[in-house]
């Protein structure tokens, strides 16, 4: 396993640049041609494009793929306001009339997840096919929104290697997973102008009143007519698997997918796994 976004990357070609989509910079990471099938990585809370480091260079030889900095996170800009869903979607929205894509294929994960469920149903035409990774938006677990925003605003507080080490870590079924790089990497991000203050904004959907109302009725996951996979894993500190096995058997004729020995962030715990059935679902 690599151990550098360096070592992940260097087998193909790709870029990193920004554009203003609907006046919000916004960052991304490219690999793959014009002319292929667009596909758009979305990342989860707090996080970042370089969650998919591990996949955009396979992704690449097929789609012309995109890993975003979402509004408020990374690198994009940080306007002050609560960051709900709907921002995330009108966001993805600007970026894709940006880049021209009519339609192009959506995968989340966690956060990024529940943004493209809520895309899909706002704007069904624009979306071909759409992967849930451990996705967002259909849990209320104190727990657990107790732990994110604990974690978070330690290591965006205070950045320090220990306190964003075990942001990191809390993702992961293994902490070794949690490379160097990418502890240095979410430490620059943390410390950057902006990033505390954006920081609560981002935490609103951890908030109980705020998340009901974001959150995809039963009805609305019945209304995704997107052909869909709902990915899971056995040790998501997040949900059980079985949360994700409901969602596939509300969805129409979604499929279900669940990665062993991975935590949150499965695309880059087993990236040759997740890259090999990711891959085989989006090429139908």
């Amino acid at each position: 396993m690599s151990t550098t976004f360096w070592a992940d990357l260097r087998g193909g070609e790709f870029s990193q640049g920004y554009v203003v989509a609907d006046g919000i910079r916004t960052r991304y990471l490219h690999a793959g041609r014009a002319g292929q099938p667009p596909l758009i990585f979305l990342h989860g809370t707090g996080g970042h494009a370089e969650c998919w480091s591990r996949n955009l260079i396979a992704h690449g030889a097929h789609f012309d793929t995109w890993a975003i900095d979402m509004i408020g996170h990374g690198y994009t800009d940080k306007p002050a306001q609560p960051y709900e869903i709907d921002i995330y979607v009108e966001h993805l929205r600007a970026f894709m009339d940006e880049r021209g894509f009519a339609r192009a294929h959506l995968s989340g994960e966690s956060l990024g997840g529940w943004v493209a469920a809520r895309f899909a149903l706002r704007y069904p035409a624009r979306v071909a096919r759409l992967v849930l990774n451990t996705t967002g938006g259909a849990t209320m677990d104190p727990a657990v929104m107790q732990r994110i925003k604990t974690l978070t605003m330690a290591a965006v507080t205070e950045p320090e290697w220990n306190t964003v080490k075990a942001r990191l870590e809390w993702l992961m079924a293994n902490p070794a997973t949690v490379t160097d790089d990418l502890i240095a990497c979410r430490q620059a991000i943390y410390r950057a102008p902006g990033m505390p203050e954006a920081m609560p904004h981002i935490l609103c959907l951890q908030e109980p009143e705020i998340r009901q109302r974001n959150n995809l009725t039963e009805a609305e996951w019945r209304a995704i007519a997107a052909p869909t996979l709902v990915l899971w894993t056995d040790k998501d500190p997040t949900a059980a698997a079985e949360v994700g096995e409901r969602l596939a058997g509300l969805i129409p004729e979604a499929q279900f997918a669940l990665m062993k020995g991975c935590g949150h962030w499965p695309q880059f715990e087993d990236p040759e796994t997740f890259n090999a059935l990711h891959l085989r679902f989006l090429k139908g």
